[in-house]
Formats: structure tokens, C-alpha cells, sequence
């Protein structure tokens, strides 16, 4: 049985990946007269394949990271020597499997083909004009293609032959599950500041700087950047744009919808096979055999599942009127809808409302005069370019254009101004003192140009000038180191059945709580803890606002016949198994590389990789 489910696993392993190499469709091919990029025993690699291949694992890398990735990026990080590497892998795969005379017939070959969804017409079903033109456009023959499927489906057999003599061994599972589902039973209270009644004595001069010295960080002026800038934002001009009426007329009625809505209804709305089963339970509902939910759970059904929103009554077609003859609360129906016979519940009326154009032109003009400042400003982006080309500085293009003249100290955390965008904070991060000039963005369309006039390193300020922050920080601490020593003396005091309220706690019981539970409101590693502890400690641990006294009640050992539990053993049985299965195959395929010879023309390489720039 462990051998099957070993076998089992990294099948699907396999089988998940089989298309993968196969199924770059809408991928560009190297179309060039190179045939191959190398040969592994006799097996040529094809250009093709590389060039399909590594286009795909570059779109594969972009929808993972969110963002367009260049061929050389590309290369930075060895995307393209890892798809290479994959390939020379597949290809001596298919050396040792024609060497065993493994293969597969063509029938396999042609089940696997039609199922692609990537081959079917309007009717779902294979259709050989969209294989042809499917695989024309990526520059393959079906020859080609098949044969790739032969392939990797006779490298699957002897991935498969490999592994699926590797038994298994529960150990690992149980081992883990043992570790994962142990659970904790626990009583905790907090302990707070307020609790401690001592006095806490003054701070001293020596208090003082070993607490000053013992955290410089916290008296250390951050690097400082000292920048002159010129922007401008539509803010800035939106009140000097001119708006005709006309256009804000025009505007009001392109959004008439916005403006003005009829009377609205929030209808609930359940659906039937047909009239009499409607009928049927619009009955059942007047004699109070059931109400609206049941009828809705009877059809298997949720209120979210029937929810409509808020409509008109032309969107309810011809069940709009006896919809709207309602009042909230009433069910109503049958009556025909899109989807057949229904019952309508209706939950609140909301009232015709209508914003007039003397009561939005305000709002209008604003929304209006924006857009057009912004594009007043991307008009003036050219301009400022060429001044910036010809070597004018920010006070240059202040003087010579509508951009405003500002300057600023600039540090890490600075939110104020001109700070306040994102856009300016990410360029002043990446200017340093020297660099020239260059035009950016603002969120809301406004432009820039900065110069970091000078970069000031971060500083350790002196004790005589942050002596009031280090007297409250020392003050903070020493409160903090008291309310956890008030709280190891209650926790000293705290045998396995005592009390937590002799001692004028508030205590919490918590049960069957697994290393991955969290409770609310308790520190990071809080849980960590109580795993470390024996049935009976009791132990005092700090947090942000004081400390928490938690004692260990009982240690239970994970309940193998519940459900959740027996899935995640199962669970994380596979995972080992698929894990030790593909790492003992990767190293099969290591040794059979090496006993290969492997022989790559770079030239051919560099050829297709330049197709890519």
C-alpha cells in the first residue's frame, strides 16, 4: 500500500507538469534557420523548443512577480540557463528511455491531444482546423507536436517505473502530526501597570546614559537629504482652467444616470422550475406553513443566492409592477422573470432621488478644470524635457515655466508637502547628491524635477538635547521591568490548582490549543512558549502593555480519529513521499547526465537569445 501511494503522488506530480512544456500557446518562436542549440547523445535540442520554452517561463515569471520582465533581467536572475539546463535534463531522459525501448502507442498519443481545450471548436469538442492553426501559429508541425507528446508521456513512464519501487514509511507522518496537532489546555491572566503599587525611584544621571547608550537608535537622526524641487499639480492650476457651461452641461447629461434615479426597490428574488411550483410555495407561505428562508433552503439555496440589490422596475420586466405595488416585508409573486416563475421579497423602498445641475455644476466644474490641468500638464512634459536636456536646473525651470520653486529636508518617513506623494518619496530614495536632473510623476498627475543639493549622513544626537526622550524611554522601560517582576512573583506563587483569583487575577481558560493557534491580544511567541513548557509550570511573559501569567494545565495528544486530523496525516504523508520521490529521481536523472554526452553550441544559443532583445 506505501508503494502505491508513493507511486500514486508523484504521478500526479508528473502529470500536473506533462503540459507544461507543451502548452505555450500564444508564445513567440525563434524563427530563425538554426535547427538546434546543442545535441544530448544523438537527440538533437531544438532552437524552437528552447525559444518556446523560455518564453514561456519569462511570461510565467512576469505573472508571478506582477510586472513586465526584459530579456536581460531575464537573464540576470538565469532564467535562461535554467530552461536550457531542463531541456539537455528532458533530452537525456530520452536517450536512456529509447535505450530501454520504452514507448507509447499512438492511440495514448491521440487521447491526449483531443482533450487539450486549446484544440476545441464552439462545440467543445476536438476540432482539427483550430489544432492546425493553433499549432501553425506557434510555429510548429503537428509531426512536431505530437512527437513532443510522445516524449513526455515515455519520460513519464520511466519517472514513474523509477520512484514506484521506493516504499514509503509512516514514520515521517506520524512523527509530524504527533508535533502539528499536540494540543495545550492553559489558564492565563494579564497583568498591567496599573497592578503595580510600588513607587518607582527616580531616575538618576547614570540611569540616564545607560539608557542612552544602550539604544542609540532611538536618538539617531535618520540620513537627511537636502533637495531642491520644481512641480506643479493640477491643484495648482485647476482654479485658472476656464470651464464653459456648455461643457458642464454636457458632462451632466453624459451622467444623467449618476443624477437622477428612479424609485428603487431592495428585492430578494426566488426562482422556480415552473408555475405550479411556485404556486405551490407562494401557498405554503399564506398559510403560514413556511416562511421566505425555508422556501429558499428548501431549494438548496442562501438569501445571497437571491439577493437582486436595488433595482427599478424596468429591470424587473413584467414582474416590475406588482413588485412595486408592495410594501417592505411583503412577498409577492408568482410572477415571471428571466429565469422563469418567482417570488419577490421586498425589503425596503429606497426613494426617486435627483441631484439637479445647479446643485452639481460645482462638482462638475472641479472634476472638469482637473482633467484638463492634467492635461495641460502632460502637454508641458515635452517642454520641460528639453530644458532638462540642455542642462537647466529646477531654479531654471521655475523661473521659465509655470513649475513651482520648493525646497526640502527629506528623510526616510517624511510625509509633509511634497513628501506626502509616493512618487516623490521613491525618487528622493533614489537620487543622491550629483545626479542629473530628471523629470517624474505625481499620482495625480502633477510632474517634478528634483536635485539633492546635499545628503546628510545619520547623526547620534547628542544626551544634553534628547534628555526629556531618553528620561521617558528609561521611564517606560523601568515600569515595563516591574510589571513583569510583579508578575514572576504572582507566577512563584501559583501551584497547579491554585486560584488565579486568590491572587487577584482575572483568569482565561483556553483549550486544545494547537502551535499554530493564536489567541488575540498575546505576543508574538506566545504560543511558542506554552509548548515549551511541562503540565503545571507556570511562567510570567512579557508583553507591549505588561505581562501575562499563563499556567499549563494538561498536555493532550492529537486525536487520530478525527476527521481533520487524519487529513492532514494523510496529507502530509503524500508530501514526503512525492518530496522523496522526486529528489531520489532527480538524482536517477543527475547520473544518467553525467554518463551522457552533452553538447551545447553557444553560438546557436547566443543566436535565439538575441531574438529576444
Amino acid at each position: 500500500m506505501a508503494t502505491k501511494k508513493v507511486g500514486r503522488a508523484f504521478v500526479w506530480v508528473i502529470l500536473g507538469l506533462l503540459f507544461v512544456g507543451l502548452m505555450g500557446f500564444g508564445a513567440t518562436s525563434f524563427s530563425g534557420t538554426l535547427r538546434s542549440v546543442g545535441t544530448v547523445g544523438n537527440l538533437p535540442v531544438g532552437a524552437n523548443v528552447y525559444a518556446r520554452t523560455l518564453t514561456q517561463q519569462i511570461r510565467a515569471f512576469e505573472a508571478q512577480i506582477g510586472t513586465a520582465v526584459s530579456f536581460p533581467q531575464a537573464q540576470a536572475i538565469g532564467l535562461d540557463q535554467s530552461v536550457l539546463n531542463g531541456l539537455i535534463t528532458q533530452r537525456v531522459l530520452d536517450n536512456e528511455v529509447a535505450r530501454l525501448g520504452l514507448s507509447v502507442g499512438d492511440s495514448r498519443v491521440r487521447d491526449q491531444v483531443v482533450a487539450i481545450n486549446a484544440f476545441a471548436g464552439l462545440d467543445g469538442q476536438f476540432d482539427r482546423d483550430a489544432y492546425r492553426e493553433t499549432l501553425r501559429s506557434n510555429n510548429q508541425t503537428e509531426a512536431e507536436f505530437e512527437t513532443g507528446i510522445r516524449e513526455e508521456m515515455a519520460r513519464t513512464l520511466l519517472q514513474v517505473a523509477v520512484v514506484s519501487g521506493i516504499p514509503a514509511t509512516a514514520a515521517h507522518g506520524d512523527t509530524l502530526i504527533q508535533y502539528t496537532a499536540e494540543q495545550r489546555d492553559i489558564t492565563w491572566a494579564r497583568v498591567g501597570h496599573d497592578m503595580v503599587t510600588t513607587d518607582q525611584p527616580a531616575a538618576t544621571d547614570a540611569d540616564l546614559q545607560a539608557y542612552y547608550d544602550a539604544n542609540p537608535a532611538a536618538f539617531t537622526l535618520p540620513q537627511t537629504k537636502d533637495i531642491t524641487y520644481a512641480w506643479i499639480t493640477p491643484d495648482m492650476i485647476r482654479d485658472s482652467v476656464t470651464v464653459a457651461e456648455e461643457d458642464l452641461r454636457a458632462l451632466y447629461d453624459q451622467r444623467i444616470a449618476d443624477f437622477v434615479q428612479p424609485e428603487r426597490r431592495l428585492v430578494e428574488r426566488l426562482v422556480f422550475a415552473d408555475d405550479a411550483q411556485a404556486q405551490s410555495a407562494f401557498d405554503r407561505l399564506t398559510a403560514g406553513d413556511a416562511d421566505f428562508e425555508t422556501l429558499v433552503a428548501d431549494r438548496g439555496l442562501n438569501l445571497a443566492d437571491t439577493d437582486l440589490g436595488d433595482v427599478d422596475a424596468g429591470q424587473l420586466g413584467a414582474a416590475g409592477d406588482i413588485v412595486f405595488a408592495a410594501n417592505p416585508g411583503d412577498v409577492v409573486g408568482p410572477a415571471p422573470s428571466s429565469l422563469g416563475p418567482a417570488l419577490f421579497r421586498i425589503n425596503a423602498v429606497l426613494a426617486a432621488e435627483e441631484i439637479t445641475f445647479e446643485d452639481a455644476q460645482d462638482d462638475l466644474r472641479v472634476e472638469l478644470a482637473s482633467e484638463r490641468a492634467r492635461r495641460q500638464i502632460d502637454a508641458s512634459i515635452d517642454g520641460v524635457n528639453d530644458l532638462i536636456a540642455g542642462g537647466a536646473t529646477p531654479e531654471d525651470i521655475a523661473e521659465r515655466t509655470d513649475l513651482e520653486l520648493g525646497t526640502v529636508s527629506w528623510s526616510e518617513g517624511s510625509t509633509e508637502g511634497i513628501a506626502a506623494y509616493d512618487g516623490f518619496r521613491q525618487a528622493a530614495s533614489a537620487t543622491d547628491a550629483g545626479d542629473f536632473p530628471d523629470l517624474f510623476t505625481l499620482e495625480d498627475g502633477g510632474i517634478f524635477v528634483l536635485r539633492v543639493d546635499a545628503v546628510r549622513e545619520p547623526v547620534l544626537q547628542p544626551l544634553a538635547d534628547v534628555r526629556d526622550a531618553v528620561l521617558a524611554g528609561w521611564q517606560a522601560q523601568a515600569q515595563q521591568e516591574a510589571t513583569l517582576a510583579f508578575a514572576t512573583e504572582l507566577a512563584s506563587q501559583i501551584l497547579p490548582l491554585t486560584g488565579f483569583e486568590t491572587l487577584g487575577l482575572q483568569p482565561t481558560k483556553s483549550n486544545d490549543l494547537t502551535r499554530r493557534a493564536f489567541l488575540d491580544n498575546t505576543p508574538e511567541g506566545f504560543t511558542a512558549a506554552i509548548f515549551d513548557m511541562e503540565p503545571g509550570d507556570v511562567r510570567a511573559i512579557p508583553t507591549a502593555t505588561g505581562a501575562i501569567v499563563v499556567r499549563l494545565d494538561a498536555v493532550q495528544p492529537p486525536d487520530l480519529t478525527e476527521p481533520t486530523v487524519q487529513a492532514e496525516r494523510t496529507a502530509i504523508g503524500e508530501q514526503i513521499a512525492a518530496g522523496v520521490a522526486q529528489d531520489i529521481f532527480d538524482i536517477y536523472a543527475s547520473e544518467l547526465r553525467a554518463q551522457t554526452d552533452v553538447s551545447i553550441d553557444q553560438a546557436a544559443v547566443n543566436a535565439v537569445n538575441a531574438s529576444f532583445q
